[in-house]
């Protein structure tokens, strides 16, 4: 069987994530130590206890999602005999999640995911001062009807497709009057809803140019490994291996559309029969199941998740 496991986003966090892994077994534990140590913050309590505002900020959800993952990936290698070239076919990650895959894949350790992820988000949050961006979900609109909603509302401003999510959901993002009118020419062209997102942040725009140049950066500095099986990227929707490509898509996705609907395509289209959501929330789950419904999809975040997979995987 042909698998893939998939890594979700932002949006996906609450306060208690990974808590009854860490408490279940002792990989998941190392993964929350090793995060902590390496952000010199403890991060697992934060996720645990809250607040939920302090969760919610861009420069904590980001480490905090991608430590879920990868304690719930440690599990499955431990408990379920889990081995990634083996078992998968492809991994990819919606957003940060695609640095969630890549750690998964052994491309980039977990103490360099976390640091470079804090970055991240601290470059995200801090490129564009706070009220002059916004993000709004158009929903009902075919991804190029989308596009061509944002170009017209753009007025000199800023206003790109940020997230071709599948199942006519596309997200745009920029300046902050122009997503506005983003929203009421979607609203005029047929568009079942438009509605203003709530994010601290207009992400994955040409706005978010200084992060993707600190990421350049940061990116730099750290060393990269061919992952054990490829990655399907978000800025190309195709398979990628190369560490100097995995480092370019990595930068270019910043400011780039992340390109979900036709990354979870590309894998149904070469076979993949069953689509893993690892880590925290079930977006992806539903995503996947509109864009490739011939495939099943499911969720692993959980002890009782973890034990369904290794049951699939002897079965």
């Amino acid at each position: 069987m042909k698998r893939a496991f998939v890594f979700p986003g932002q949006g996906s966090q609450v306060v208690g994530m990974g808590k009854a892994l860490a408490d279940a077994f002792p990989q998941a534990r190392a993964v929350f130590d090793e995060v902590d140590e390496a952000l010199s913050q403890k991060l697992s309590a934060v996720m645990w206890e809250g607040p939920a505002e302090d969760l919610t900020l861009t420069a904590n959800t980001q480490p905090a999602l991608m430590a879920v993952s990868l304690a719930a990936m440690r599990v499955l290698e431990a408990e379920a005999g889990l081995d990634l070239k083996r078992h998968a076919t492809f991994v990819a990650g919606h957003s940060l999640g695609e640095y969630s895959a890549l750690a998964a894949a052994g491309s980039l350790s977990i103490g360099d995911t976390a640091r470079l992820l804090r970055i991240r988000g601290n470059a995200m949050q801090g490129a564009v001062p706070v009220g002059e961006g916004a993000m709004a979900a158009l929903l009902g609109l075919e991804y190029d009807a989308a596009l061509e909603v944002a170009i017209a509302a753009r007025e000199g401003e800023v206003c790109d497709a940020a997230n071709d999510n599948g199942g006519a959901q596309v997200v745009v993002s920029g300046n902050k009057a122009a997503v506005e009118r983003a929203i009421r020419i979607a609203q005029e062209r047929g568009a079942k809803r438009a509605i203003m997102l709530a994010v601290s942040a207009p992400f994955h725009c040409a706005l978010m140019q200084p992060a993707a140049d600190a990421m350049r950066a940061a990116l730099a500095g750290v060393t990269v490994n061919v992952p054990v099986v490829p990655l399907v990227s978000n800025v190309t929707a195709g398979p990628v291996t190369d560490p100097d490509a995995i480092r370019d898509g990595l930068v270019r996705q910043v400011t780039g559309t992340v390109r979900w609907r036709e990354s979870v395509a590309f894998m149904a289209a070469q076979g993949v029969e069953s689509f893993y959501e690892v880590g925290s929330g079930k977006v992806l789950t539903g995503l996947a199941k509109r864009i490739a419904p011939g495939a099943a999809a499911s969720v692993i975040g959980t002890p009782d998740d973890v034990a369904a997979f290794a049951a699939s995987l002897q079965g």
